[in-house]
């Protein structure tokens, strides 16, 4: 059965919804490798994690975005990206004290809804954008996608890259 192209965007939209990024990144980031794949990227590449889940997910489908992540981005700066500091900060001191261990806990919390709220943030994003595109097919690497998309070259990275797109399911 063939789709004319306003039939395509809709039915793409609906894949989208069927599998709730949330939950999508959940999964991934549980698999072997992925939290520390996320991580060098984080902290040695200064990428994004929920940027990361989200470009995954949309690959999983056969799906890209090129739209502004600005509004994801400003919230991560101004929220999600204090919050993970003072959690970092204190780590040392809350090794000495179980009150400043409970509020280390209490921030974790709060950096990971934060991070929620970005995925929510990003899954809006695809489902209301008018700059969702059908990979073409085959695909594209994933690895080599991002790895253009966010500018990363150091081997390290790539390796990291290179995980991630190992650990998704075919869509």
């Amino acid at each position: 059965m063939t789709r004319d192209s306003t039939q395509l965007p809709s039915a793409l939209r609906a894949r989208l919804r069927d599998t709730p990024l949330w939950e999508f990144a959940l999964a991934l980031y549980g698999r072997d490798g992925v939290e520390a794949a996320c991580l060098i990227l984080q902290d040695e590449a200064g990428i994004d994690v929920c940027e990361l889940l989200w470009h995954c997910w949309l690959h999983h489908h056969g799906l890209a975005c090129d739209a502004s992540l600005e509004p994801a981005h400003r919230w991560q700066r101004r929220v999600t990206v204090p919050l993970r500091r003072l959690r970092r900060d204190l780590k040392p001191q809350a090794q000495q004290s179980e009150s400043v261990a409970a509020l280390r806990r209490t921030l974790q919390q709060a950096e990971l809804q934060a991070e929620r709220e970005t995925l929510s943030c990003l899954e809006r994003l695809a489902l209301e954008s008018d700059r969702l595109t059908v990979l073409s097919s085959p695909a594209p690497r994933l690895a080599e996608r991002l790895a253009t998309r966010l500018q990363v070259q150091k081997k390290p990275h790539l390796s990291a890259l290179r995980t991630l797109e190992s650990q998704l399911d075919p869509p």
